[in-house]
């Protein structure tokens, strides 16, 4: 019943949200401005799913924007040496698996290096974020590499529609968001992130393996971000090694307006993806209005802190 209570005004500020903007530009609520608005939403819905797991322990990942980078630049590097001109769905997995493996290892470091040193996990994933945007920078000597339209199969990640009306990217994030909240909400683990996040002596304490615990979660969260990774590749046509810049911001943007303590122990994966809406419908309102760039800025920024500040009051 609280879980309900909390969703409630965010579900009525999309309410409103969409009427605002219904007012503003007339074409606003149409099915396909709608389909568009899902399928632009998908990549940082998808990154914000693994951010909600690091924050609810208390944590935070700032490398995940670099990551979308990292993991496109290695994908289509490999497609490209691979499978050339031509298309093998063996090889076109196996370039996929390569780019996941690079953000497992991310992810694998991030979660020692937190639960295993002092270092907060501010400075590793900062520090991090700048090494995974210098290596995808490394690739083409920085220049974007297109995807040889022979690639249909990989395109199809981020532009393809199923039964031409539904938007594979959504379709793979809505699985991903059934999959995150069964492993969140009815597993062990999930209690065990709860609890490490609501109090990490008393964690230890209960015989909680705090350490696996934490590890799993930050490779969760790579992961979520290489899936993220290849489907905005595959949306631009091409592998861009500056893209996914301030994507981190957004993803914690949108976990906190869902409802996510950034003390951690609290938070759901419903939450965030309302509040992954909520920013997406900020976002396309605000362009489709013909809203200058930095007001948007401005808008966003306003959002976060009134989201902020009704958690820190809520904690009192």
């Amino acid at each position: 019943m609280k879980v309900v209570k909390q969703m409630v005004p965010l579900l009525v500020a999309i309410i409103i949200l969409l009427l605002l903007f219904r007012i503003w530009v007339p074409t606003f609520l149409s099915a396909e401005n709608m389909l568009n608005l899902t399928q632009q939403i998908s990549v940082n819905t998808i990154l914000a799913f693994g951010m909600t797991l690091v924050i609810l322990i208390g944590g935070i990942d700032l490398s995940v924007g670099a990551m979308v980078a990292l993991v496109g630049t290695t994908t289509v590097f490999c497609l490209s040496a691979l499978s050339g001109d031509s298309q093998n769905l063996f090889l076109v997995f196996a370039a996929m698996l390569a780019g996941l493996g690079i953000a497992a290892i991310f992810g694998t470091f991030h979660g020692i290096a937190a639960s295993k040193t002092a270092m907060p996990p501010f400075i590793i994933t900062l520090a991090s974020m700048l090494i995974a945007r210098g290596c995808a920078l490394r690739f083409n000597s920085g220049l974007p590499m297109p995807i040889e339209e022979q690639q249909t199969f990989f395109l199809a990640i981020g532009n393809g529609r199923l039964f031409d009306v539904i938007p594979i990217p959504v379709v793979i994030m809505l699985t991903l968001f059934f999959l995150m909240a069964l492993l969140l909400h009815r597993t062990r683990f999930g209690q065990h992130v709860y609890a490490l996040g609501g109090n990490r002596e008393a964690a230890l304490y209960t015989g909680i393996p705090v350490v696996r615990v934490e590890i799993l979660v930050y490779l969760l969260c790579s992961l979520m971000a290489g899936v993220a990774g290849m489907i905005h590749t595959a949306q631009l046509y091409s592998a861009e090694p500056g893209s996914g810049e301030m994507f981190e911001l957004t993803a914690i943007a949108a976990v906190v307006v869902g409802g996510t303590s950034f003390t951690g122990g609290r938070g759901t994966m419903f939450g965030t993806l309302i509040g992954a809406v909520i920013i997406g419908i900020l976002d396309k309102g605000l362009n489709q209005a013909g809203v200058h760039y930095s007001l948007q800025y401005i808008v966003k920024g306003a959002v976060i802190l009134i989201a902020v500040y009704l958690d820190v009051r809520r904690n009192r």
